[in-house]
């Protein structure tokens, strides 16, 4: 593990930062701090660090960060269940945020029905921030068209680069596995790309778990799914991280109200270490970013 402090009291020189949300997404974004990526605290007793101001619905849900090269972190959230735009905002230090604004990742599709989860990564090999997020377009993909309780829910992954938040390239379709997907998220693993995603099937029959595919670059082309990872209880926004030879998958098991976590060395034989996690009532969908003690120390301090 990362060499934190001896001092249990003492401020880490590295920690983890769990950026999340509550219920509805009503009152914005929370976060939540650990030591080991286990165990989690609440920051500033559990108060918003940032209300939602913008998009359709104004809320913030499955808020995901990035830290980009000049060291600023970028957010961006599900600003409501049905609309064309997703959220972001920026900050240097998770107090201080820039304005708010909405990003139209769909609204040049007039029949597209939603804009959910998100998901934001550096680039580092292209130079540029990948934004990722799934979308119903209906009349599209008819193969999995019947896969869930709402026909007019039939996702695919979808994606935009920038370089600077003001300019945007087109939006293209990233992912379609030949089944009703939400909630992907990118990793490196040295020269390959992992993404997770959630197999959001219900019918004929039921999934609603969490699968890998990959990748040798961060476009692609991609692999065929894993078997599921996550156990019998509905899983979804995967949260991978690496800690030692292991990688971990923490998801939130939305019908229990609680988090969960797999783990492998391979990362094709999965255990689950559900039990070895203490997370603050009631969390939701969240991201985990690794932070060092000039971010931290301010956090504990408020």
């Amino acid at each position: 593990m990362y060499a934190f402090a001896q001092d249990e009291q003492s401020v880490p020189e590295k920690a983890y930062l769990f950026p999340h949300f509550y219920w509805n997404g009503d009152s914005g974004m929370h976060l939540a701090w650990s030591r080991d990526g286990f165990t989690w605290e609440l920051l500033k007793d559990g108060e918003s660090f940032l209300h939602p101001e913008v998009g359709e619905s104004k809320l913030i849900r499955d808020p995901s960060v990035t830290k980009g090269p000049d060291g600023t972190y970028h957010m961006v959230w599900t600003d409501s269940w049905g609309s064309k735009t997703i959220g972001y905002a920026s900050t240097k230090d998770f107090v201080h945020w820039s304005e708010q604004k909405t990003i139209p990742v769909m609204t040049h599709e007039p029949d597209a029905q939603n804009s959910w989860a998100p998901e934001i990564y550096w680039d580092s090999s292209e130079q540029n921030f990948l934004i990722l997020w799934s979308t119903t377009i209906p009349g599209t993909f008819p193969e999995s068209a019947l896969s869930n309780r709402r026909p007019t829910r039939n996702h695919r992954i979808y994606v935009t680069t920038t370089e600077d938040f003001e300019n945007f390239t087109p939006t293209r379709l990233y992912y379609d596995g030949g089944f009703n997907v939400i909630d992907a998220i990118l990793a490196e693993d040295g020269d390959d790309w992992l993404m997770f995603v959630k197999h959001e099937q219900l019918s004929p029959t039921t999934e609603k778990n969490i699968r890998l595919v990959r990748a040798k670059t961060s476009h692609g082309p991609f692999s065929a799914p894993s078997p599921a990872i996550t156990g019998d209880y509905w899983s979804e926004g995967p949260s991978p991280f690496k800690i030692d030879d292991y990688w971990y998958v923490y998801f939130d098991k939305h019908m229990l109200n609680k988090y969960g976590a797999v783990r492998s060395k391979d990362l094709e034989n999965w255990e689950d270490v559900s039990d070895l996690l203490h997370f603050p009532k009631d969390v939701r969908h969240g991201c985990f970013i690794e932070v060092d003690r000039s971010i931290l120390e301010p956090l504990l301090a408020l």
